[in-house]
């Protein structure tokens, strides 16, 4: 029994490290144009977005260790590649018109609550937002959208 113990603990420690291989790219190519730096927001809500937003939709992402260990490496590039798709801050549009929707749908996910997923600030604790920080962002965000809306006129 032993033996056979010890030969199915020989046989996951090659798995494991046979995965390890199959890490995918955690990349961060340069700012393009870095939605902060556009916007000037006040210091408070530049690092709730920082803290909360960047790791995953800006090509600033953090990468912890638990993002070169596979399988965990896989969902955490994912949710990152998939958040850059949906919304890269780094990428930022120049277009006012453009920038103003951007602005009011990460406003509707802030209050909506789907932003920041729960998956993410149940480990990243810095990553969560009170209600009153809440309330700072998506009001600093609906008069951004507001702001760009009539520089698009």
């Amino acid at each position: 029994m032993k033996k056979k113990l010890k030969g199915i603990f020989a046989a996951l420690a090659v798995a494991f490290l046979l995965l390890q291989l199959t890490n995918p790219a955690r990349t961060n190519p340069p700012v393009v144009h870095d939605m902060i730096a556009s916007s000037q927001p006040p210091a408070e809500v530049a690092a709730m977005l920082r803290a909360s937003c960047y790791d995953c939709h800006s090509h600033e992402t953090t990468w912890p260790f638990y993002s070169r260990i596979a399988p965990s490496s896989w969902l955490v590039v994912g949710d990152v590649n998939e958040g850059r798709q949906h919304l890269n801050l780094s990428d930022w549009p120049q277009d006012p018109e453009r920038a103003a929707k951007k602005c009011e749908r990460m406003s509707e996910a802030v209050e909506d609550g789907d932003m920041p997923p729960g998956k993410y600030t149940m480990i990243h604790v810095n990553a969560r937002l009170t209600d009153a920080q809440k309330k700072q962002l998506t009001q600093w965000l609906d008069d951004r959208a507001d702001q760009l809306k009539a520089a698009a006129k």
